[in-house]
């Protein structure tokens, strides 16, 4: 905890902020010019909302990634500690994993259908993790979705402990926020989603509406979609 007597100059923070966004905005103008471009394309002017989650003026545009380092477009280097989110927990673009891919692409990339590799693949996993049985997500919203209803059908619990404001996935069930008045839970989702999509059919007809000029309340905030076809 702080101490008592700590205080918390919010104007000094207001200018290293406007500091920093300036020295961004000098040291990445490529990056700028690429998200003013996507934003004529994608909602946020990402192609993945939480793209836009990053404190920055605009997302940093990625050029190549190797091994645990990223450079952007702008040519700086960075020691990359997020790794894709785990997706490249061993590396960006490892010379094996490299290999396999541009193999298996020329025999083709998706079918909807199981491989003659799947069998192998399955007594892999559970070799290294010495569990028998696999479920293969396409993300993590996919993994709460597939977890919640095991859970649910093992236990016949009905009610999900989730943790207050923390974004857990673009899953439904888990998108909740703790009232300020009566500190009760309330499913911030149910409350934004239709105000949420009259907005993006609104951004979505303007063409020339920069992502800046439409702003969100809090619990209709990126971080609080949930995933739409």
């Amino acid at each position: 905890m702080m101490p008592p007597d700590f205080t918390i100059d919010c104007r000094a923070l207001a200018d290293v902020h406007a500091q920093e966004t300036r020295r961004y905005i000098a040291n990445h103008p490529r990056s700028m010019a690429l998200a003013a471009e996507d934003a004529a394309h994608y909602l946020f002017g990402v192609p993945l909302h939480w793209m836009r989650d990053w404190p920055t003026p605009a997302a940093l545009h990625v050029q190549r990634a190797q091994g645990n380092r990223l450079w952007c477009a702008d040519g700086h280097e960075y020691l990359d500690f997020c790794l894709g989110d785990t997706g490249a927990m061993f590396g960006h673009s490892p010379a094996p994993v490299a290999r396999a891919i541009a193999e298996q692409a020329q025999r083709g990339l998706t079918a909807m259908l199981p491989s003659v590799l799947t069998a192998e693949v399955g007594q892999r996993l559970a070799a290294c993790f010495r569990l028998p049985r696999w479920q293969v997500t396409l993300s993590a919203s996919d993994a709460n979705r597939f977890v919640l209803r095991w859970a649910r059908a093992i236990t016949g619990r009905r009610k999900v402990l989730v943790f207050d404001g923390c974004y857990h996935g673009t899953v439904d069930d888990t998108l909740v926020d703790m009232d300020a008045q009566q500190r009760t839970l309330t499913r911030a989702s149910l409350l934004g989603q239709c105000t949420i999509w009259r907005w993006a059919r609104r951004w979505c007809r303007s063409t020339t509406s920069p992502r800046s000029s439409v702003r969100w309340p809090r619990a209709m905030s990126p971080a609080c979609w949930p995933n739409r076809r």
